[in-house]
């Protein structure tokens, strides 16, 4: 979880995923010693020396500039969510907000967060915290993704959810895509909360160490913010589901997010949405935010 650890894995995995032909550089044949470019093709795609871009992968450059991390995003063709990603691991002390004490505590749903949730009844949602928690949800997202009232608390967190509870890779049809997203933002809160977090380096300690396939994606270092997309289900009540999702943030409280999934009209996933919610409506009213 340390920051020059992740720095380094961040840069060698980049640089390993491109071939020169990726970046309009001479490819003389033979055998590579390395996969992907050779730190001296990175540092000449970004105008700095081989001995200054040796020294970012070591972690022994103490406040790269903007600009030479810029250069190194376009080198390592890194989209916006990897850029910012590598800005947050170089420069730790400019990027993370100031030392994010307030962790230790626990989080409470936004009063117009849990508002909204009383209003949805007609589409599933909930609100994420910090590492992913699971803050509140409504009836909706309960039947679509289990009773979380009926959990521990420390249990309610959708990584941990996605990778260590079995009906998990039942219920999501793409459930590799899904659980790859989970660690790529993951990755994503490692870099923007900075070092010494030990709730999250606490769940990525439990699940590298129960979860095989969470090890090899978390290695990968795989980065990726939760905003929109499509996710497909398998639910045992209804069958398959086709739900859009999307995340909403207040710009002055990032750490909270209202997650909400719907279905097209006049589609079959709005017809089984909708068979859904009519057979669970008796088992719960109201959205629901833990009171333990």
């Amino acid at each position: 979880m340390s920051t020059v650890t992740s720095l380094g894995d961040f840069l060698r995995t980049r640089r390993a995923r491109l071939h020169p032909r990726d970046v309009a550089l001479p490819d003389f044949g033979g055998t590579r010693r390395v996969a992907g470019l050779r730190r001296e093709e990175v540092a000449q795609l970004a105008g700095v020396s081989i001995d200054y871009y040796t020294r970012m992968e070591q972690g022994r450059v103490a406040n790269p500039s903007d600009t030479v991390l810029d250069a190194l995003a376009r080198a390592l063709r890194l989209n916006d969510d990897e850029s910012r990603h590598l800005h947050q691991l170089a420069q730790p002390r400019q990027t993370t907000r100031p030392a994010r004490r307030h962790q230790a505590g626990r989080q409470h749903v936004r009063p117009m967060l849990q508002r909204l949730l009383d209003e949805l009844n007609d589409m599933p949602a909930l609100v994420m915290g910090r590492h992913m928690d699971i803050l509140a949800w409504n009836p909706a997202a309960a039947a679509l993704f289990g009773d979380y009232a009926a959990m521990d608390p420390a249990e309610r967190n959708i990584a941990r959810i996605t990778f260590l509870d079995p009906a998990s890779r039942d219920l999501y049809a793409d459930w590799s895509a899904c659980a790859r997203e989970n660690v790529a933002y993951l990755h994503l809160e490692a870099g923007r909360n900075g070092p010494g977090d030990p709730r999250l380096a606490h769940l990525i300690g439990e699940l590298s160490l129960k979860s095989e396939d969470f090890r090899r994606w978390w290695a990968e270092h795989p980065v990726q913010d939760k905003t929109s997309g499509i996710k497909r289900f398998h639910h045992p009540l209804v069958g398959d589901l086709e739900l859009t999702y999307e995340s909403l943030r207040a710009a002055d409280d990032p750490d909270q997010a209202l997650i909400t999934y719907a279905a097209q009209p006049d589609t079959s996933s709005h017809d089984a949405l909708h068979m859904l919610l009519a057979w669970t409506a008796p088992t719960a009213t109201g959205a629901h935010q833990p009171t333990d």
